[in-house]
């Protein structure tokens, strides 16, 4: 049970309140409790305990969510399986300056700005064969990216060299100004933050800390994978900056189309054509299968639309930890080919055996070719 107080109880309106009525409020509590103005213990739990109210308040989709489930239905009580992730909740101060446009910001959040910052994600999109993508691979792959220059070590600064204190802020990377009760907290214009001026920039990556460069990777793709699949190499995206961590690769998996095997999830499936003999009278044939040829056992008195299935003969099932744990099987559909251009022996043939046959005509319900998968997977 979360001992969370009722959002629209916090910002102290009713629960049809209009978004105005709900930004009204929030404007109202948010400037009484203000660290920089209230300075009660309790004033930040407060202020954070407001925002928190209007970020979902003021977000219809989130207020949605909220009104059917409550606090579990935007992740405020751990949540319930099903429910969409809407990502945490943000810096209390980053949603006050978005209404307030920029008064009364936090100082110790407006200094990372100019501190270590990670390095952004990368995304790189890698093209499978279709056996490629069932069974697993390993691949190469270039990357370009932005990595830490060595000659100044990420600092933008020439060897030798060092940066100077700004005077525009006075090394702190931030500009204060106070209009009434709040301060207005911004980056300092002529440092972007840094606190620090650069008046010999590294002539390597002119003063950016950071060049392009492209690197190698392997990079091991599991079998069972599929269109969309994401493998993630963490640390691998761009260096971050300032001494900030690196981010990540994530290699988004493509998969060519097979000439004569279509897959849905972990089965593969197979049309295959027969004549009517075969049908009628049943045989042995050599099917392909992902492993090479198989022999398989047609009945006799096949139709069309009939399965045979295969057991083991389809992808590799794919665990979330990349592992793996048996595989699915194939499903042969079978489609009787009417024969045409007869000979006049196989006419005669042919019209020799329809007299001894039913010739009765009986509607038959049309199935589609996924109505027959349904029913070879017993769906």
């Amino acid at each position: 049970m979360s001992n969370k107080r009722d959002y629209y109880e916090v910002l102290g309106v009713a629960k049809g309140a209009s978004p105005e009525e709900i930004k009204k409020s929030y404007r109202q509590l948010a400037r009484k409790y203000h660290p920089d103005v209230n300075k009660e213990p309790d004033a930040e739990d407060k202020f954070k305990e407001i925002n928190e109210a209007y970020e979902i308040l003021s977000d219809d989709q989130k207020r949605g969510m909220y009104d059917r489930f409550g606090h579990a239905g935007v992740g405020g009580a751990g949540g319930f399986g099903g429910f969409q992730d809407f990502g945490g909740f943000r810096d209390p101060f980053e949603i006050f300056e978005e209404v307030f446009g920029g008064l009364g910001g936090f100082s110790r959040s407006r200094r990372q700005r100019g501190g270590p910052r990670r390095g952004a994600d990368l995304r790189y999109e890698m093209t499978l064969e279709f056996e490629e993508a069932v069974f697993g691979i390993e691949k190469e792959i270039e990357v370009p990216r932005q990595e830490t220059c060595n000659t100044c070590n990420g600092n933008g600064v020439e060897p030798g060299t060092s940066p100077i204190r700004c005077p525009e802020c006075n090394g702190t990377g931030e500009i204060r100004r106070q209009t009434g009760f709040f301060i207005n907290i911004g980056t300092c214009p002529r440092c972007q933050g840094r606190g620090e001026i650069i008046t010999s920039p590294c002539r390597e990556c002119r003063g950016q800390g950071r060049i392009v460069k492209t690197r190698r990777l392997s990079v091991k793709v599991p079998a069972g994978v599929d269109n969309g699949t994401q493998i993630r190499l963490s640390g691998e995206g761009e260096s971050g900056a300032l001494g900030g961590p690196p981010g990540n690769l994530y290699v988004v998996i493509r998969v060519k189309p097979h000439e004569y095997f279509r897959r849905n999830e972990e089965t593969i499936h197979l049309e295959l054509g027969i004549n009517i003999t075969q049908a009628a009278l049943g045989d042995e044939v050599e099917v392909p299968t992902l492993d090479g040829k198989e022999m398989m056992t047609i009945p006799a008195g096949t139709q069309t639309g009939d399965t045979i299935r295969l057991r083991g003969k389809g992808v590799p099932r794919l665990r979330r930890d990349g592992s793996n744990m048996g595989r699915g099987d194939q499903i042969v559909t079978l489609q009787v080919r009417t024969p045409t251009n007869l000979s006049k022996e196989q006419r005669h043939l042919l019209l020799e055996l329809g007299k001894t046959l039913d010739r009765e005509v009986i509607p038959q319900k049309e199935k589609s070719f996924f109505d027959r998968i349904r029913d070879a997977l017993g769906m």
